[in-house]
């Protein structure tokens, strides 16, 4: 089955200024962290969303927070733009990848176990509903734009997995 995904309306997200509707299954999914402050309990981890959307929506003049999934160090999942929207997260590439986002800065070190293993059970649950290829490429953010996201030590993690391609 699917892992549990704390909501839009759970963690207290605003509503969406514009929405396009993403076509599924996408054949590519690309990892990316926030370079911001992690969070290990779904309050803290709920304000970081808050924040970030915030930022995407007042900042950067986006309709909505730009990934469509976010993953804290408390090892939960949190609802972005979802599996049917196209996100904001990787420039030319968002109208067919889903974007999964870690809360935090791993540039020097990795997201937790916790973390990783619910990103594990993200994309096998994308996969079991069809909102995922099973031959999905999956990539960090770095391989599609010129960032160094999502840091080195997460980098080094998902180079490792399966279905990973630069």
């Amino acid at each position: 089955g699917c892992p549990t995904i704390v909501s839009r309306s759970q963690w207290r997200g605003r509503n969406p200024t514009c929405r396009s509707r993403l076509s599924t299954p996408v054949p590519n999914v690309i990892i990316h962290h926030t370079e911001g402050a992690f969070c290990n309990s779904q309050a803290t981890c709920s304000a970081q969303v808050r924040n970030i959307q915030n930022y995407h929506m007042n900042s950067q003049k986006w309709c909505d927070i730009g990934y469509n999934f976010l993953i804290g160090e408390d090892g939960t999942i949190y609802e972005g733009r979802g599996w049917s929207t196209v996100g904001a997260h990787a420039k030319n590439f968002n109208s067919y990848n889903i974007g999964i986002c870690f809360i935090g800065t791993f540039t020097n070190r990795a997201p937790n176990r916790a973390a990783l293993t619910a990103a594990k059970n993200l994309l096998s649950c994308g996969v079991a509903r069809n909102s995922i290829t099973r031959n999905y490429r999956l990539r960090g953010h770095r391989n599609v734009n010129p960032t160094s996201c999502p840091g080195n030590g997460l980098y080094n993690v998902i180079k490792g997995w399966p279905h990973f391609k630069a």
